[in-house]
């Protein structure tokens, strides 16, 4: 079927724009965002997906503010238009590609209208490629940029303004297939324990950008490992990694950080040392990731959202729900101080962290 899209010179097959390259029903097209204020909070993260073999596209919204993540759901039938980047109360824009993009978000409990511009160019990472049992479970490319943003947030009755040189922050792109919606029951049952170890780690300071990302087997043995250095001008190119390290110090009881060190070896021969320290985690969940209704690619309803919020301190740290996180981070290198995340999934064994099992924890 024609739509919008196809006014655009983007077409990569013989097919309309709304028909993607491939049949397989995990085909998506994300959109994230997220930003800090520089004092530490508030912290917000947004997401949308399109998923056009299966018709649905979905959004959320979550911000930690006074130690309580809110957040707000949508979902709806995607229909044929997949430049109709509106889903219940949370729309976005692109303004300039590359440069400026607006988030809104209009729900009674949580109002936002905050514009995205870039502070470096986008790092496109290396194409993530899975296989297990000789099934596909991800093949994707995505982006990432790092930016600052201007508008207002309000939530909890209060609103807060922002401004490029005081709330930081990145966003993504990616598309590609990676598992979605409910799991396929076609095929030989997998009975081999989940694992998957991923670290993902984009920082601002005043005269820098980082980024880091790394996915790691139970062995330590890496099947995906990035890194790069960018000047805050979105006209200057990256310099990309010729490797990548890290240390985490683990929180007792958790599968999550309390500091780590990113290693981050530039071109030059020099080495980057990035020192994180977390002061509270955003969980994932709240933008769709693993959640029981509103997770990625669920059919909920014809035009359904709602709202809901939780404790940071309810949390128990040991459950599926919460593995999950970007942990919001006071970052630091040389004399430089800044902020950033690290977002942290470690399901399974890994041998460097001495976790041997589904889901044991740190001593």
């Amino acid at each position: 079927m024609i739509t919008q899209g196809d006014d655009y010179p983007i077409h990569q097959t013989p097919e309309p724009v709304q028909q993607v390259f491939t049949s397989d029903r995990n085909f998506y097209d994300r959109f994230f965002f997220n930003g800090y204020w520089r004092d530490g909070e508030p912290y917000f993260a947004a997401a949308m997906g399109i998923y056009p073999n299966i018709g649905i596209i979905d959004a959320a919204f979550s911000v930690i503010v006074g130690g309580v993540q809110h957040c707000v759901h949508a979902s709806r039938p995607l229909g044929v238009e997949r430049l109709d980047t509106r889903v219940g109360p949370i729309a976005i824009e692109i303004a300039r590609p590359m440069r400026s993009l607006r988030l809104r978000v209009d729900h009674a409990e949580v109002k936002a209208d905050l514009v995205f511009e870039a502070r470096a160019m986008p790092i496109e990472e290396p194409r993530f490629t899975r296989r297990a049992n000789g099934r596909l479970l991800l093949d994707l490319t995505r982006f990432t940029q790092h930016g600052g943003y201007s508008g207002t947030l309000t939530v909890a009755g209060k609103t807060y303004e922002a401004a490029p040189a005081r709330v930081w922050g990145s966003r993504d792109r990616s598309w590609g297939v990676r598992p979605i919606g409910p799991r396929d029951p076609a095929g030989v049952p997998d009975l081999t324990l989940p694992q998957f170890f991923w670290l993902w780690s984009p920082c601002n300071f005043e005269d820098l950008c980082t980024h880091f990302d790394v996915n790691e087997n139970a062995d330590g043995s890496r099947w995906h490992q990035f890194g790069a250095l960018a000047q805050p001008d979105p006209a200057s190119t990256p310099e990309l990694a010729r490797g990548v390290d890290w240390s985490v110090e683990y929180i007792s009881g958790t599968r999550h950080a309390k500091r780590a060190q990113i290693s981050i070896a530039g071109a030059d021969g020099r080495t980057c040392l990035v020192e994180l320290e977390t002061l509270y985690n955003f969980y994932m969940q709240g933008i769709g990731y693993g959640h029981p209704k509103w997770g990625h690619g669920l059919y909920v309803g014809p035009d359904a959202a709602d709202y809901e919020s939780f404790r940071l301190a309810d949390v128990k740290e040991n459950e599926p729900l919460y593995q999950h996180i970007q942990a919001v981070c006071r970052a630091r290198t040389d004399s430089r101080e800044g902020m950033g995340i690290l977002e942290m999934l470690i399901i399974g064994p890994h041998r460097r962290s001495g976790f041997k099992e589904m889901l044991d924890m740190h001593p």
